[in-house]
């Protein structure tokens, strides 16, 4: 590799948003979240867990 090549990769740490994933316990001493599925983020970085229900989804 030479110094200077543009090459392919990821940068900066962009939002990213995951769908349905399962709430499988809480632990409100440690407080803890355990969560089924692949949660993006580095290890230690914050994270927002909100409900997945949508405005205007009734059928």
């Amino acid at each position: 590799v030479f110094k200077g090549l543009r090459m392919a990769g990821r940068m900066g740490a962009a939002k990213a948003t995951v769908q349905n994933l399962k709430v499988q316990a809480v632990d409100p001493e440690k407080g803890l979240l355990l969560v089924t599925g692949a949660v993006p983020g580095n290890k230690g970085s914050l994270v927002v867990v909100r409900t997945a229900a949508k405005k205007g989804d009734v059928k």
